[in-house]
């Protein structure tokens, strides 16, 4: 129970702290910044896999904790505990966000600027990068070790701020799924459903290439 809890706090985290600065830079006219709320998901992730990764692996995402699976390096039987602890991280997260700023017009959810589409090519290659980088500086299943938790928090700061204002730079089905059902904005939601874990399992198909 103890990694089932540490993943629901991290989640929480990465949601309340990610979501939350695209909040924050909303009610304050543009304050934080695109970069600084990049910088923040990048950072929380960082703070995330030096708190936890020991613990639960710090997967704090469902395609993160699939394509673990996938590679052989994470037990079937708690896989749908750990995304089941995800989610409700991330629900709680966007619930108490919701609470805070009840009249803001967005509560940080992921939508395409673009078309569908293109955010969906996006999201796959976005995910497949990052996981390609989890899963070569992972233990295991365990993101510890001095450098894997800058590699990856770097990894989805650089991977933020570039593509952020095209598909909000998801890459995570629970991060795109609580916001998404508090503020009613579902259309595009399969997109960040979909769209990690194919990018995600494709990256352990890749891994295993290199590694063979």
């Amino acid at each position: 129970m103890n990694r089932y809890l540490a993943e629901l706090i991290g989640t929480f985290g990465l949601v309340f702290c990610g979501t939350g600065a695209i909040i924050t830079d909303e009610v304050s006219g543009g304050v934080v910044t695109h970069m600084g709320i990049a910088f923040v998901f990048g950072f929380i992730v960082i703070a995330m896999i030096y708190s936890l990764g020991d613990i639960s692996g710090a997967h704090i995402n469902p395609a993160v904790t699939i394509a673990f699976w996938f590679a052989g390096k994470f037990a079937g039987k708690d896989v749908v505990p750990y995304i089941i602890s995800q989610i409700i991280g991330a629900l709680l997260a966007s619930g108490v966000l919701y609470f805070l700023f009840p009249d803001t017009t967005t509560l940080g959810e992921t939508i395409p600027s673009g078309s569908v589409w293109q955010s969906f090519v996006l999201e796959i290659i976005l995910t497949f990068l990052l996981m390609f980088v989890i899963i070569n500086v992972a233990t295991g299943s365990k993101e510890v070790g001095i450098m894997a938790g800058l590699a990856i928090g770097v990894t989805v700061l650089l991977e933020a701020a570039f593509a952020g204002p095209i598909t909000g730079a998801s890459m995570n089905p629970a991060r795109s799924l609580a916001p998404a059902l508090f503020s009613g904005n579902l259309q595009s939601l399969w997109v960040y459903l979909s769209a990690p874990v194919i990018g995600a399992l494709l990256s352990i198909l890749a891994w295993k290439g290199v590694k063979k």
